[in-house]
């Protein structure tokens, strides 16, 4: 397992986005002590907007942290360049990116923290979309486990910032648990199970106006997961 290291461009780096993003949000990241120091550990999170990548990161430093963007960010002036000191992968969203997925696995052999996405793109209104199951092939091919960390508030940053005000950006996290497909090859529809049932997770930590595609919180189920003391 590799030694994990912030070199010196990553910590100035960090303490500039860190201070950038305190500008912009009022974070209550507290329940981010209950996040584990190494992996393998497979974080999912729900996609709103720019801001939970950054300010999540940030506040889980120093750790072996690493996650998926589109390959379309290292388009970006700011976040290719930011990205590539992050070590972040990228991944292509219109097919099945086996070889982000491979680089993904490999991360967590490593013993690093792997951050996803299951929406994968953007919602904007922070209320949870239909989700994709290749966080379902990361966690079975590597058998590692899954934490759920939300976010909520950040939706609101643009009408704030336009009045001058700090956004409430509030950091819920969850309990760990693992996949577990009873020893059988996981099939597409399997697959889809496990997602949903991953996804009902995450709404269990939002509040009910955030649980978007997954608001029937009632009838989840756990068929598939077996969570860690």
């Amino acid at each position: 397992m590799t030694t994990y290291s912030l070199s010196r461009t990553e910590k100035v780096v960090n303490v500039l986005v860190k201070g950038c993003m305190s500008l912009i949000c009022r974070v209550d990241a507290v329940q981010l002590e209950n996040v584990p120091r190494r992996g393998p550990l497979i974080i999912i999170t729900n996609h709103i907007n720019f801001l939970e990548a950054p300010i999540i990161y940030t506040h889980l430093q120093p750790c072996p942290l690493t996650g998926f963007s589109k390959i379309e960010s290292w388009d970006h002036p700011i976040f290719g360049p930011l990205f590539n000191v992050w070590g972040i992968i990228p991944i292509r969203r219109e097919d099945a990116d086996m070889s982000a997925i491979r680089r993904g696995v490999a991360a967590l052999q490593d013993g690093q923290i792997l951050a996803v996405a299951p929406e994968g793109t953007r919602s904007g209104n922070g209320r949870l979309q239909k989700a994709h199951a290749g966080v379902v092939v990361l966690a079975l091919l590597s058998g590692a486990p899954l934490l759920p960390v939300l976010s909520y508030g950040g939706e609101s940053y643009r009408q704030n910032l336009r009045r001058l005000r700090r956004t409430d950006f509030y950091i819920v996290v969850g309990q760990p648990f693992k996949l577990d497909d009873g020893g059988t090859r996981a099939n597409r529809k399997t697959r889809a199970k496990m997602i949903t049932e991953i996804m009902y997770q995450m709404a269990h930590l939002l509040p009910p106006q955030y649980r978007g595609e997954y608001a029937d919180v009632d009838n989840a189920t756990q068929t598939y997961l077996r969570f860690l003391s």
